[in-house]
């Protein structure tokens, strides 16, 4: 029988802890009809005969019961007696009372301290049985930490991070760890078998070739088509934006550098406080869409770099962001490729919005004066002429 992987035990523990609170709060409604979600029978009805269904916080069966035992809740103790199965999902589940069927457990630590007569079904993070806790048959489940004080009467098949076994197991013993278990002497009775978990294969290196030129020719077709859109709709925009970059350069690498740590620190600060958290949430976001267009600006502008004619926009980003992928699929080379894009696109973009500021002042144009008179001492209103060379 192959054990279950280590990441296979964690869903089955989650997926098993699901279904019995599913079934236990299911069942427990279909046998108490008049009984409301928030109830919590603490003591037995129905003299103790027959299926019992426990739902609540806090759950402490201290009766005999002849039959049954369904319960689900935070913290489930079951200190009497049980002629049937048990099955429950708790945070913290702790049998101090004999069992004399199975018993079926689901939560977070659990412990066994009474004797079950036959076998036992565990999913837990942590599952101790104590000098007192036994089973007769078989243990079967999967816990991060497992100690064994007690006695199993047949086989132990579990999977686990850490076990230890002090009892005694009168069957073999299976296990599926990292770790070798830390057993008495004679302890088991049969044989022990480990299964460690198989390595994961390194890939070789065609094979990462392989996939590094499929990463490739996925961002070359689906980043050129984001080049070759923004090259056709925003033109004007990306022209603007890389003015910005041409004539000095280190000027928006530098404003882009320091708004790169300023902006998360504001955006920290707001976020602690209540009145500007929405105000934080409303920066993060454009400053989201700043980083993500520093893409657009850089391929648009190594396409001007290298077109100075007068090629149509749609060319300059396209050809320009066929160059700066490749350079961002280049080991060493993406590192520098990708903090030049993002910095010196931040700052010309953040330079652009400062020059469209609207507390701008505009400067007369040369040789248009501002006020003109009309003989009596009044200024004139400026002609449409004057009005479009100060814009």
């Amino acid at each position: 029988m192959r054990l279950p992987s280590p990441a296979r035990r964690t869903f089955s523990a989650l997926l098993a802890v699901c279904i019995l609170v599913l079934a236990t709060g299911s069942g427990a409604f279909a046998s108490s009809p008049d009984s409301s979600p928030q109830s919590v029978p603490f003591a037995v009805v129905d003299g103790g005969t027959g299926p019992q269904f426990y739902s609540g916080l806090n759950i402490d069966v201290q009766d005999d019961v002849a039959g049954d035992v369904y319960a689900s809740g935070q913290s489930i103790t079951i200190s009497g007696n049980v002629t049937g199965d048990v099955i429950a999902a708790a945070q913290s589940i702790t049998i101090t009372g004999n069992v004399d069927g199975n018993v079926r457990l689901a939560g977070q630590d659990v412990t066994i301290s009474g004797d079950v007569a036959r076998s036992g079904t565990i999913f837990a993070a942590t599952l101790t049985i104590t000098d007192a806790g036994s089973f007769g048959d078989d243990l079967v489940g999967a816990a991060g930490d497992i100690a064994i004080s007690g006695a199993i009467g047949r086989d132990v098949e579990v999977g686990v991070g850490n076990l230890t076994i002090s009892g005694t197991v009168g069957g073999n013993l299976t296990y599926n760890s990292d770790e070798e278990a830390n057993i008495s002497a004679d302890a088991v009775s049969g044989n022990v078998q480990r299964i460690a978990p198989e390595p994961e294969q390194e890939p070789s290196a065609g094979e990462k070739f392989v996939g590094w030129l499929l990463g490739l020719l996925y961002s070359l077709v689906a980043l050129s088509l984001i080049t070759v859109l923004a090259g056709w709709l925003f033109p004007r925009l990306l022209h603007r934006v890389t003015d910005r970059l041409l004539p000095r350069p280190w000027q928006a690498l530098l404003v882009g550098f320091v708004a790169s740590i300023a902006v998360p620190l504001v955006v920290l600060v707001l976020l602690a406080t209540i009145i500007g958290a929405p105000l934080a949430l409303a920066v993060l976001l454009v400053w989201i869409t700043l980083t993500l267009a520093t893409f657009v600006f850089g391929a648009y502008f190594i396409g001007r770099l290298i077109f100075r004619g007068n090629q149509h926009p749609v060319i300059k980003a396209l050809v320009g962001g066929l160059i700066l992928i490749v350079a961002l699929h280049i080991p060493w080379l993406n590192i520098v490729a990708w903090l030049a894009m993002v910095f010196l696109g931040l700052g010309a973009q953040l330079l652009a919005i400062y020059d469209r500021r609207p507390w701008r002042r505009v400067p007369p144009a040369f040789g248009v004066e501002q006020q003109t008179g009309d003989g009596g001492g009044r200024p004139q209103s400026p002609t449409l002429t004057e009005t479009l060379l100060r814009q």
